[in-house]
């Protein structure tokens, strides 16, 4: 046994090298092996050094002009130089002396692939599968799946990842890609059926329930893919990904309290990332627990400062606490980012219109309006900030323009109506009353907000009263 193999290889490279220097300046009679060329053209071509590798390739071919390997070995340099006709030439050529080669197709295929002609690396490499076994099969069947991830027959990918994992079961590479490839092609049913093969026969492969789990959460069984996380958590407890997952499915069925547990896993695990505090804020926000939630989204800004929705969101969690100074500090910070966004400027008129500063809520929320007129939330925004601030014939003539904008949504009947009682118009108030129990009674307890005397009215009472007994309220 040699005590320093790896010392003895880099001395016999260095001699041959030598060698090979002297062959090409006519010194002595230095007569290589094919094998050793294909040391020296390997190790030129590994220090980038391609015109000295081919020079390489070249003379060692006119040694051994029948070689296949020494022409495959040309054709590859022949790829890295872009000379893809003449690299396809040269394999042709070698196909003659030996077509048992594995590099010969592979060399091909990345050649129609660089000259466009996904077809043929198709044709060649199903052709080829009929030739390979074992490890070769394999990786023909990895080549073929890229393929046909280049040529977009994305269903395809998927069955030639199957095909590796029914001869090759626990093969990590085939494992990690077809949980994108289920996901991207919704083929969650097959996967599911797939792995939970594979896991009778290899129970404690930590990836198949990964993707097991994933698949079951592809098709919203989040309780499943929660059992299957939590089987490949207990057999790789440093499983990143599977907690991340999990959090994810808790989340789905609205179980905030386990998914802050897995999450906060994730971050024992990993370095911190801007989407795991956000999570955890949303959790915390769904519990109504808004100073962990800002805690938290504060952690994910400080990691992603430019993210706008982020400032957003702790200013959401101030407005729910209705601290309307500080959420337009965040606000500020958000629309420095983006400043049209609707959901921005309408928070923004919130604020303001609570502030009681009117003119700037008002001057918000018409930036609502501008950007997404048929949206009902800016309009009612709009309207009720003008009520607020004692404007009511700008009010009501909003109402009229919002009617038009969003194709007459009866809500706004309902506003007209209020703002015309208010106005002393009773007969156009009532017209408007009618209009909006006639689109939708539903909306009668928002009338009754907005007007919470107004059951004073005998005329009021008597419209409801025929709408309650024509429909269901």
């Amino acid at each position: 046994m040699r005590e320093n193999p790896y010392r003895e290889d880099r001395e016999e490279l260095k001699e041959l090298i030598l060698q090979y220097q002297n062959m090409k300046q006519g010194k002595g009679h230095s007569f290589l092996e094919e094998d050793a060329f294909e040391r020296i053209i390997d190790y030129y071509d590994e220090k980038d050094d391609l015109q000295e590798a081919m020079f390489a390739v070249e003379l060692s071919l006119e040694l051994y002009p029948y070689s296949a390997s020494l022409m495959i070995k040309k054709a590859d340099l022949l790829l890295a130089t872009r000379k893809y006709k003449e690299a396809l030439k040269i394999l042709e050529s070698a196909e003659l002396f030996d077509s048992s080669d594995l590099n010969l197709y592979i060399l091909k295929t990345d050649a129609y692939l660089a000259l466009d002609q996904q077809s043929k690396a198709v044709e060649l490499l199903e052709a080829a599968l009929e030739l390979f076994e074992g490890e070769e099969r394999l990786d023909l069947l990895f080549e073929l799946a890229d393929v046909y991830d280049d040529y977009e027959a994305f269903d395809k990918v998927f069955e030639c990842l199957k095909l590796i994992l029914e001869a090759d079961p626990t093969n990590e590479e085939a494992l990690y890609k077809i949980c994108f490839w289920t996901d991207f092609t919704g083929r969650n049913e097959e996967s599911i059926r797939l792995h939970q093969e594979i896991i009778e026969e290899h129970p404690f492969c930590e990836l198949a329930w990964f993707n097991l789990a994933a698949a079951y959460q592809g098709i919203k069984l989040y309780e499943k893919s929660i059992d299957a996380y939590q089987y490949a958590v207990a057999i790789d407890e440093k499983f990143d990904y599977a907690y991340r997952n999990m959090g994810d499915a808790y989340l789905r069925l609205r179980k905030y309290k386990e998914a802050i547990e897995v999450l906060e896993k994730v971050l024992e695990l990993t370095r911190p990332e801007d989407v795991i505090y956000e999570a955890i804020g949303h959790c915390y926000h769904r519990m109504g627990k808004f100073a962990q939630a800002r805690f938290n989204y504060k952690k994910a800004v400080h990691l992603n400062p430019d993210d706008s929705k982020l400032h957003y969101k702790i200013a959401v969690t101030y407005m729910l606490e209705d601290q309307w100074q500080p959420a337009v500090k965040q606000l500020e910070n958000a629309m420095r980012i983006h400043r049209s966004m609707p959901e921005y400027n309408l928070a923004m008129g919130e604020c303001k219109m609570n502030l009681k500063k009117y003119k700037e809520a008002i001057q918000f929320f018409g930036t609502v309006v501008r950007h997404r007129p048929k949206n009902v939330a800016g309009w009612e925004a709009l309207i009720r900030c003008l009520m607020n601030a004692g404007m009511e014939e700008d009010a009501l003539e909003q109402c009229a323009v919002a009617l038009k904008a969003t194709e007459q949504k009866p809500l706004f009947f309902f506003y007209a109506s209020t703002l015309l009682f208010s106005l002393g118009k009773t007969k156009e108030a009532l017209l408007r009353l009618e209009n909006g129990m006639e689109k939708s009674p539903k909306l009668l307890k928002k009338f009754m907000e907005l007007n919470p005397t107004i059951l004073q009215n005998n005329q009021v009472v008597d419209i409801i009263a025929r709408y309650k007994k024509g429909r269901k309220i």
